[in-house]
């Protein structure tokens, strides 16, 4: 087991090095590095004038060279322009150029600076990711327990109404987009034209302090379309293992049904469905841009807008680095989870 994990961090470590080279290498496009300089000084810059300010800031180094300094695995520049003034990729207002580290990038902790919340991108990603972390809890304390129990009900009896019914639910909820059923949920108990105001339509308030009802509706309307898809593969995965051999055995035995459903086929019903519900953490991190946008909930996913919106590149870069940290480690708990559940898989 532990020479598997070690080759999958390796796996990890290489392809969040390959992942974060192609965000970096698009981001840092010159196109998007024109526009960076207009934003910072005007618009009406000449090229000239651009190309001196990105001179200056050491944006038109060569590409590797500009992400092993974004990394911290090669020393940043310095240059001193003809004002005399000496400026670097380690050097702030609060550091000296002779105090100013040789290394300084994400290795180091030091993420860079937003363009737009003019704050350091490590504490607006750590205080945004805490946001939808939160959210991202409350998602899955509701989603995954139904789902479990819609998916399971429906696949004890298959073909059943009760199993055409809870898939008819279930096919539905994952069919219907988050910005439809948001949407819907808005017009129904928040707003004044139907009457409902039940729970509020906005979720701007729940960053400080979440409730009932200003914290409900974005919850509901990111579990329900997230449920659906994981009912769907528990409820194919136990009607499955109810036509195995082994359970027709429990029955002849005469096993009692909630025993048969209980002790023999839920655990390996539950081996597909818990890749899927591993595979739901990377996805609400990123798939809540929408309901974060649409309730106006300033977390993870309206950053990642914010911040492609206004070309912040390095608040972007940040990011983007969480989102593929968060896929890769979900994958390999995912598969150690796998293996652990189906002991007919051998790492060895």
């Amino acid at each position: 087991m532990a020479m598997f994990i070690l080759r999958r961090v390796g796996v990890m470590i290489l392809t969040a090095l390959c992942l974060t080279f192609i965000v970096f290498f698009l981001t840092n496009l010159y196109p998007n590095l024109e526009k960076l300089a207009k934003t910072q000084g005007n618009f009406r810059m000449t090229d000239e004038e651009v190309a001196s300010y990105l001179g200056r800031n050491g944006y038109l180094q060569p590409m590797p060279v500009k992400y092993g300094q974004w990394l911290g695995v090669v020393p940043g520049f310095v240059i001193e322009d003809q004002d005399g003034v000496t400026r670097g990729h380690c050097i702030s207002q609060d550091t000296s150029p002779e105090d100013a580290p040789r290394f300084c990038g994400i290795l180091q902790g030091d993420w860079g600076y937003s363009t737009v919340f003019k704050e350091d991108v490590g504490h607006i990603v750590g205080e945004k990711l805490a946001l939808t972390g939160k959210l991202m809890f409350w998602v899955m304390l509701l989603m995954v327990p139904s789902a479990l129990i819609l998916g399971v009900l429906a696949g004890m009896r298959e073909g059943s109404r009760t199993d055409r019914t809870l898939s008819t639910v279930a096919i539905t909820t994952t069919a219907t987009p988050e910005y439809v059923s948001g949407v819907l949920f808005i017009a129904v108990f928040a707003s004044s034209a139907v009457g409902l105001k039940w729970f509020k339509g906005t979720a701007t308030s729940a960053a400080d302090g979440a409730t009932f009802e200003n914290f409900f509706l974005p919850v509901l309307t990111i579990a329900l379309y997230g449920m659906g898809y994981i009912a769907r593969m528990t409820r194919a995965s136990m009607a499955e293992v109810m036509t195995a051999q082994y359970i027709r055995t429990a029955r002849l035995k005469g096993v009692s049904f909630p025993n048969i459903v209980v002790k023999h086929a839920l655990r390996n019903a539950l081996i597909a469905p818990f890749t899927v519900i591993m595979l739901q953490f990377p996805w609400l991190l990123n798939g809540v841009v929408i309901v974060e946008t649409l309730f106006n909930y300033k977390g993870f996913g309206w950053t990642l807008v914010q911040a492609a919106g206004n070309n912040d590149i390095e608040l972007l870069l940040g990011v983007s680095v969480i989102s593929v940290i968060v896929v890769l480690v979900t994958q390999l708990i995912s598969d150690i989870g796998y293996v652990y559940l189906n002991p007919r898989i051998s790492v060895t």
